[in-house]
Order: C-alpha cells, then sequence, then structure tokens
C-alpha cells in the first residue's frame, strides 16, 4: 500500500524545461470532445482518444456523437491539421506534453461514487508515458477531495514511475456548460490544483489559451478538487430549497412563484425555480461524492444529504399530484395515459443522463398510468422498458394530461391547440413554470403547475 504523504513528501519537484504543444484528451464524451475541439481550435496538436468504436468513428467523419447541439458544426473534418482521434491510449499519450483525463464520474447504485473509471483511465495513461518524459497528466472529472492522488498515486508507484522525472499529476476541473453557448469551454473561468508550483504555473499558460476567462493556480490537489464538488453542492441545496417552498406553499393556498418573485425585490435575494427534479451529470451525483467525503474523515453532511433527498423525491411528488388531478378529473382508474414533453435532463441537449423524467415515468407506471414521451433531441432507443415513445408531437392523441419536463423551445413551442383536440382529457401540467398558463387555459386546457395551488385554472 502507498503512503500517500510519505510519497509526496519524497517528491523532488523540477521545473518543466518544455513548452505545451501537443494534448491529448481521454473521454470524447460531452466534456472532452468540445475540450479536444477548444484545444484544436486554439493552436495545439490534439489526440483525442475514447474507447466507444461507435464515437471515434463518428469524430472521424467530422460528425457529433454527444447529443450537445452546439458541437454539431465544430467537429473538424477529415484530414483536419493538428487533430488525431483514435481508440489507443498507447498511441497517443507517447505524442502528447500534457493529458487531460475526462471520463465520467458516477454514482453506483447505492449512492456510492463509482471511480473505476478514473483508476482505468489513469493506469492507462501511466502505462503509456515514456520514462524521462515528464508528461503532465491533469484529472478534469468531478470527485471529491483527495481522489487525484488517492486513486493515481498508487498505480504511478506500482509502475515505477518518478513523479518530477516521468509524470505529474494535477487536478483542472471542467465547469462550462452543454447547450449554453454563453459557457462553453473556452468562456469559463478555470483553477488548476497541482502539489508542484510549476507545473501549476504551467497549466495556467495552457488553459489560458484554451478559455478567455480568469485562470488560476489555487495551489494544492484538494482546493481544486473540493471547489468544483461544491459548486455544484450549493445549486443542489438552492433547488431542494425552492423545491420543498413548492410543496409547502401550495397546501398554504399560496403559488411559490408569487413568493420567489415578491423576494426577488430584495438585492440580495438568489432567485431559483422549482420543477420535476434535478437531473443531468453534476448536480444529482456531485453531492453524493462530498457525503462520502464527509463520511471517511468522520463529519455528517446533514444539510447535503437532506437537500439530496427533497429534489430525488420531487418526481415521486409530482406524479402523486398529476394522479390526483387525473382522479378529480373523472379519468378512470387503470386507464389513465401521461404524456411527457421532453425527456432530457435539461433543454436543448440530447442528454438523458440522470433525468427526472425516469423516475417520474416510473412511478407513474408503477400506479398502472400509462406514459408516453416525446422529446426531439432523444432517440427513442434511449427510452427504458414500459415508457411509449412518441416519434411526432402530431401522433399524440387520446391522453388525460400533459406535463412539461424539458423546457425544449420545441416543447414550448407546439401547436397546443392541435394537442388540445386530440386530448382525452385536456390537463396540462407545467413542470418548469415557463408555459403562458393564462394563454393555454383561454384555450380551453385546464392548466396546473409545479408549486402552484391545485384548485387554480
Amino acid at each position: 500500500m502507498c503512503d500517500i504523504n510519505a510519497f509526496m513528501n519524497s517528491i523532488h519537484f523540477a521545473k518543466l524545461s518544455k513548452m505545451v504543444e501537443s494534448v491529448a484528451i481521454i473521454g470524447l464524451g460531452y466534456v472532452g470532445l468540445p475540450t479536444a475541439i477548444g484545444f484544436h481550435d486554439a493552436g495545439f496538436n490534439v489526440w483525442g482518444v475514447d474507447v466507444s468504436e461507435r464515437s471515434v468513428e463518428m469524430i472521424l467523419r467530422g460528425e457529433n456523437p454527444t447529443g450537445d447541439p452546439d458541437v454539431d458544426d465544430i467537429v473538424p473534418q477529415p484530414g483536419a491539421d493538428r487533430w488525431n482521434i483514435t481508440m489507443s491510449t498507447e498511441e497517443a499519450v507517447p505524442q502528447c506534453d500534457a493529458v487531460l483525463v475526462t471520463v465520467p464520474t458516477p454514482i453506483t447504485h447505492d449512492l456510492k461514487p463509482d471511480l473505476s473509471y478514473v483508476a482505468a483511465a489513469g493506469r492507462a495513461v501511466f502505462e503509456a508515458i515514456p520514462k524521462g518524459s515528464n508528461t503532465i497528466v491533469v484529472l478534469e472529472s468531478t470527485v471529491y477531495p483527495g481522489v487525484t492522488t488517492e486513486t493515481w498515486l498508487p498505480i504511478i508507484e506500482e509502475l515505477g514511475l518518478v513523479i518530477g522525472e516521468d509524470v505529474e499529476i494535477a487536478y483542472c476541473p471542467e465547469r462550462f456548460n452543454p447547450g449554453d453557448p454563453a459557457h462553453g469551454v473556452r468562456q469559463v473561468a478555470r483553477v488548476i490544483g497541482c502539489s508542484n508550483p510549476e507545473v501549476g504555473n504551467t497549466l495556467v499558460d495552457l488553459y489560458s489559451k484554451l478559455t478567455s476567462e480568469d485562470v488560476r493556480y489555487v495551489g494544492k490537489l484538494e482546493v481544486a478538487e473540493a471547489a468544483k464538488v461544491i459548486e455544484n453542492v450549493q445549486r443542489d441545496i438552492n433547488i431542494a430549497l425552492v423545491n420543498e417552498l413548492a410543496r409547502i406553499f401550495p397546501a398554504l393556498d399560496v403559488d411559490v412563484e408569487d413568493v420567489l418573485s415578491a423576494a426577488a425585490t430584495k438585492w440580495n435575494f438568489h432567485r431559483y425555480t422549482p420543477g420535476v427534479g434535478v437531473g443531468g451529470h453534476c448536480i444529482p451525483v456531485d453531492p453524493y461524492y462530498m457525503i462520502q467525503r464527509a463520511a471517511d474523515v468522520g463529519v455528517p453532511a446533514g444539510l447535503i444529504t437532506a437537500a439530496r433527498a427533497v429534489n430525488r423525491s420531487m418526481p415521486s411528488h409530482v406524479a402523486g399530484v398529476v394522479t390526483d388531478l387525473m382522479w378529480n378529473a373523472g379519468v378512470p382508474a387503470g386507464e389513465a395515459k401521461v404524456l411527457l414533453l421532453g425527456w432530457s435532463y435539461k433543454a436543448e441537449v440530447g442528454d438523458p443522463r440522470e433525468t427526472p423524467a425516469e423516475p417520474l415515468a416510473a412511478t407513474l407506471i408503477g400506479k398502472n398510468i400509462s406514459v408516453g414521451a416525446w422529446d426531439p433531441h432523444i432517440d427513442s432507443s434511449l427510452y427504458p422498458e414500459g415508457v411509449i415513445p412518441v416519434d411526432e408531437i402530431t401522433e399524440a392523441e387520446g391522453y388525460d394530461l400533459v406535463i412539461l419536463v424539458t423546457a425544449h423551445e420545441a416543447c414550448l413551442g407546439i401547436d397546443w391547440r392541435a394537442l388540445l383536440d386530440k386530448m382525452r382529457t385536456p390537463i396540462v401540467y407545467d413542470g418548469r413554470r415557463v408555459l403562458d398558463l393564462e394563454n393555454l387555459q383561454s384555450m380551453g386546457w385546464k392548466t396546473y403547475a409545479v408549486g402552484r395551488p391545485t384548485h387554480e385554472n
């Protein structure tokens, strides 16, 4: 077993004598591919590596395998200079001065951090590093404080590599927002953690060529790791507050949005909007990394844990509300049909990871309610068993209730009159608080929304 503290204390930090000119990106998904394109656009020689043959083949054809529409038109075309895409880490790593690891960091079924991708990618990279190259390896995946060193240093020691001669390790979390061109990979600030300040400064220079925003060295790896994970923990807690209020205020005959609008007149009130649940690969996942780390050191994380519980319960809460709405509307038990508008976890992306639509659908199906889904950004093969794909919104017919799950422009802009004519029961539930409910009501819809008293119509 590697004694990490002793190992780090024994390291002699050498100054880097070379500039970073070639960069490898390990993992070409929602994070890795835009990062690779960003470095390529910045003038670097780029090697992209992914274990998916389908993804590699699509990228080599100049196509986008990620589902993020912002990437569609910027993938380098076949034959582009300085653009090398492969499935072989062994081929790519020796060609590069720096290697960025952007692999998934999911959670297991029992809500524990899954670091297997970080470990596997690290091992593949370190096995391919030439002796004496002093290759910089940077983890960008979201982790809890301590993961980079605790996961990678034992592998480095096992392989007989020397820190400061063969390899350097650092952490620089990705921060860009898929589907949001204003906060793409070249428009967000970055922080860099590394035990070797010389490497840290080299990486500041590297990432400053990638992004137009601030790039700073923050010292220890653990500082940068912690900064990333608490960014999403904070958002989860804030969202949990408004989601809890969205359950309390309707019981008081008050619309939560009226309360939030009133509170937002104060200069220091930060407004969030309730919804059917929290999705994606960050906010519903990262808090569990912090919860686990707190448990490891014997410190309670009660607030973080409670916030996660609130947000995880929102799909079930909404399922209960809409079930009651259909019952009160006289929909026969066992015959109810619900249409979900949108399936992906956020607007304008085709990413179903951790989407609240899935537990919402599962809860409704468990109540013997038929569930259909329409999402123009999602391939129908990605829907779980039991969910009926609706290929075209014009084909939706005979439903009793529509739930806006994802605020895609396409979902907001459907022909609501035409859909109304095909409904068996004309009920719409706004799960994102973005619809013009008064306009829909004037058409003949019975309108409801998360956080709104159900008698309002």
